[in-house]
C-alpha cells in the first residue's frame, strides 16, 4: 500500500539524485584548475572524470539489484553514506591520486537512480507514480546541467574543493532525513545476487568503458585499445550465458528482450551518445579563443551561464513531461525529445557564430533533455515487475552512460583529427562532430518509433518477462 508524507519522501530522492548528478558534471569545467593546484598532468587529471565514470558504471545495476533483494531503503542510506564518505575525501585530498580514489568512491552514488524510481514506485499510488517519475527525472537531468553552471563561480569564489565541500553538506542532510522518513519498500525480489554475474558485468564494463574513454591518449589503433576492446566482447558473451542460465540472475535477459525495454534502451544509447558529447565539447567549443577563427574566449563562467538556458529548459520539460504523458503517451514525448536534441544540433553545425546562437541550442536541447529522461523511465518502469525495477532502470542509466562514451570518444576524433599550428582544433572539426550528434539524436527519435504506443500495466512476478496474464488476471492497459 502507498504511504503518507510521499512529498518528504520525494524532495529526499530528488535531492539524493540530483546532487549526484550534479557530481557527474561539476568536476569537469574545474579540470584546469585541479590539474594545477595538485601538480600533475592533464592526461593523470582526465581520470578524475573516467573513474568516477567507471565506478557508476559498476555500481548503479548491482546496487539496483541489491535494493530489489534486501530493500531499496537501507541500500539508498548505505549509499548515500558513502557518497558523503567520497565527497569529504574529495574535499580533502592532498593528491590527485587520493583525489581519483575519491571519485571511485562517489561513483557508487550512480545506484541512487535506480533506488530512487523503484521507491516512487513501491510508495507512491499508482496515480502518482508517473509524474513523480518525470519530477524526478527532470531533478536528475537539471543536477547535470547544474554542474556546468556552477561550477565556474564556485571555483572562481571559493576554491575548487568547495566543489565537494557543498554536497558533504546537503548529502548529511539528506541521508539524516532519509533514515528517518524514508519507508522500506515492501516489495522484494527473490533469490540472491549473483555475484559471478556482477563480476563479469563489472569486467566487460569496465573493458569497453576505460578503452573508450582514454582511447584519446593511447592511440585508437594501439594494442592496449584493441586488446581491452577484445576482452570487452568475450566478458559480455560470459556474461550472458552465465545470466542465461542463473536461477537467480543479476539482470533478467527476459525483462531486457521486452519490447518497450529493449527500444527504449537502444533509444537510452543513441540519445545519451548526443547528450554526455555535446555536455564535454560544447564548453570547450565557446572557451575558445576567436583568433583560433571560431570560439568567443569565454571563461569558464561564461561558458557555464550560456549553458543556463539548457538547465532551465530541461528542467521544465521534465516537470510538463508528467503531466503531458497521460494525455499523449511516454513514447511521443520520448520522440519529440529525441527529435528535438537532432534539430538543436542540426542548428549548431550549421550556425555558431555569435553567442545568442549557442544559447538557442542549449535552449532547444535542454528541451529535448527533459522529455526524454522522464520517458524513458516512466517507460522502462511501467514495463517490468516490481521486484526487477531496481535492475531495469539501473541498465537504462548505464546503456545511456556507454552511449555518451561512445559519443564523446568518437566525437574527439573528429575534432581532433587535424590542429591548427596553435593545437587548437580546426572549427571544421567541430562541425563535423556536432554534425554526428545530430544524427545520432535523429537516430535515436527513429528508435523511439519502435516502442510499443501500449504496454500491459502493473503485474505481478515475471508475468511481463513471459508474457502470461498477471495472477490477478487483469493486466491494465496503460498509454506508453
Amino acid at each position: 500500500m502507498p504511504r503518507k508524507s510521499t512529498r518528504l519522501t520525494f524532495a529526499v530522492l530528488a535531492t539524493g539524485a540530483g546532487v549526484f548528478a550534479m557530481l557527474q558534471s561539476l568536476i569537469a569545467p574545474a579540470l584546469p584548475t585541479v590539474q594545477h593546484a595538485l601538480h600533475t598532468s592533464q592526461s593523470t587529471a582526465t581520470w578524475v572524470m573516467t573513474a568516477y565514470l567507471l565506478s557508476a558504471s559498476v555500481f548503479t545495476p548491482i546496487l539496483g539489484r541489491v535494493g530489489d533483494l534486501i530493500g531499496k531503503k537501507r541500500t539508498l542510506v548505505a549509499v548515500l553514506l558513502v557518497v558523503l564518505a567520497g565527497c569529504l575525501l574529495a574535499a580533502l585530498a592532498p593528491s590527485i591520486g587520493m583525489l581519483i580514489v575519491a571519485r571511485v568512491v562517489q561513483g557508487v552514488g550512480g545506484a541512487l537512480f535506480p533506488l530512487s524510481f523503484g521507491i516512487i514506485r513501491d510508495e507512491f499510488a499508482p496515480s502518482e507514480v508517473p509524474g513523480s517519475i518525470s519530477n524526478l527525472s527532470a531533478v536528475i537531468a537539471a543536477g547535470g546541467g547544474v554542474g556546468i553552471v556552477a561550477a565556474g563561480p564556485i571555483v572562481s569564489a571559493l576554491d575548487y574543493r568547495w566543489l565537494f565541500w557543498i554536497p558533504v553538506a546537503v548529502v548529511a542532510a539528506t541521508t539524516l532525513i532519509a533514515l528517518r522518513y524514508v519507508p522500506e519498500s515492501p516489495n522484494r525480489a527473490e533469490g540472491k545476487v549473483s555475484w559471478l554475474g556482477a563480476v563479469l558485468l563489472s569486467a566487460w564494463l569496465v573493458a569497453l568503458l576505460l578503452p573508450l574513454s582514454q582511447a584519446g591518449t593511447w592511440g585508437w589503433g594501439s594494442a592496449r585499445v584493441l586488446g581491452l576492446f577484445a576482452v570487452a566482447v568475450v566478458l559480455f558473451v560470459l556474461w550472458l550465458l552465465t545470466e542465461a542460465r542463473s536461477r537467480s540472475p543479476l539482470i533478467d535477459l527476459r525483462v531486457m528482450r521486452l519490447p518497450a525495454v529493449w527500444t527504449t534502451n537502444t533509444v537510452a544509447l543513441l540519445f545519451g551518445a548526443g547528450m554526455y558529447a555535446l555536455w564535454s565539447f560544447l564548453p570547450a567549443f565557446v572557451q575558445t579563443p576567436g583568433s583560433a577563427g571560431y570560439g568567443f574566449g569565454a571563461s569558464v563562467t561564461t561558458s557555464g551561464l550560456l549553458m543556463l538556458p539548457m538547465l532551465l529548459a530541461m528542467f521544465c520539460s521534465g516537470i510538463l513531461s508528467g503531466r503531458l504523458a497521460p494525455v499523449v503517451g511516454a513514447k511521443a514525448l520520448l520522440t519529440t525529445g529525441a527529435a528535438l536534441g537532432a534539430v538543436a544540433l542540426g542548428f549548431l553545425a550549421l550556425w555558431h557564430a555569435a553567442q545568442w546562437q549557442i544559447a538557442v541550442v542549449a535552449g532547444v536541447f535542454g528541451l529535448g533533455i527533459g522529455l526524454a529522461f522522464a520517458s524513458m523511465a516512466n517507460l522502462i518502469v511501467g514495463s517490468v515487475p516490481p521486484e526487477q525495477t531496481g535492475a531495469a532502470t539501473g541498465m537504462n542509466a548505464n546503456i545511456r552512460t556507454i552511449g555518451g562514451s561512445i559519443g564523446a570518444a568518437v566525437t574527439s576524433v573528429l575534432v581532433t583529427s587535424r590542429l591548427q599550428p596553435s593545437g587548437l582544433p580546426y572549427g571544421s572539426g567541430y562541425t563535423h562532430g556536432f554534425t554526428l550528434l545530430a544524427v545520432l539524436c535523429l537516430a535515436a527519435a527513429l528508435a523511439a518509433l519502435l516502442v510499443p504506443a501500449r504496454r500491459t500495466g502493473r503485474v505481478t512476478g515475471t508475468a511481463r518477462a513471459t508474457g502470461e496474464p498477471s495472477e490477478a488476471g487483469r493486466p491494465t492497459a496503460v498509454r506508453g
